[in-house]
């Protein structure tokens, strides 16, 4: 699941060539734009946003607010093959301000990952490489995580970010984001050996 040079580039540059023309029409306002880009990203940003509020209606809430945040602008993209990892850094900063804003007390309990998806719906690879992700156990387990290591968490092994990206995008260094990851995954095994995972 640890994320390659590789293969970013190859998941990058294949979906580079299709920003290019999502992008030009976003620039020139074209709804239809927006509803590909939609279609393009809703899954994977739905799944990090899901992963960092622990709370579906939140999540969508933070997804839509990153498409129309995308939207109005989208002037700011400097490069058009990055749209992918700016959409991310738009959801993650949603997440943020939705979790200043709440009381985690009230949260209702933290159901899998793979329940967000339509029975009818056909797994693609990003899907199948979340494998590990929805034993249901990891899922909550997660859920369990601080913020800073959830966050770190799913940055890194779902969006497959790199340290350097993610201490870009979380405004940090990426020793911070090393001992996030490290201490993350220690609580992780922690909680799984023990098996006292409560939803």
């Amino acid at each position: 699941m640890q994320p390659t040079a590789a293969r970013m580039h190859l998941r990058d540059g294949k979906r580079g060539g299709e920003n290019l023309g999502v992008v030009q029409k976003l620039r020139e306002k074209e709804e239809a734009a927006l509803r590909t880009l939609m279609e393009q990203y809703g899954d994977e940003l739905l799944r990090t946003a899901y992963l960092l509020l622990k709370d579906r209606h939140a999540a969508e809430e933070a997804v839509q607010d990153t498409f129309i945040t995308a939207y109005a602008k989208i002037g700011q993209l400097r490069d058009d093959t990055k749209l992918r990892g700016w959409l991310i850094r738009i959801a993650v900063n949603r997440c943020r301000m939705k979790r200043r804003s709440w009381s985690w007390r009230n949260l209702l309990p933290f159901p899998r990952v793979e329940d967000l998806v339509p029975e009818d719906h056909e797994p693609g690879p990003e899907e199948r490489a979340l494998g590990e992700w929805r034993s249901g156990s990891l899922t909550r387990a997660i859920g369990q995580l601080d913020y800073k290591y959830r966050e770190a968490i799913t940055l890194y092994y779902y969006a497959e970010m790199s340290i350097r990206e993610i201490a870009e995008q979380t405004g940090t260094n990426e020793n911070t984001v090393k001992a996030r990851l490290s201490r993350g995954r220690a609580q992780l095994k922690e909680q799984l050996e023990q098996g006292g995972i409560h939803t």
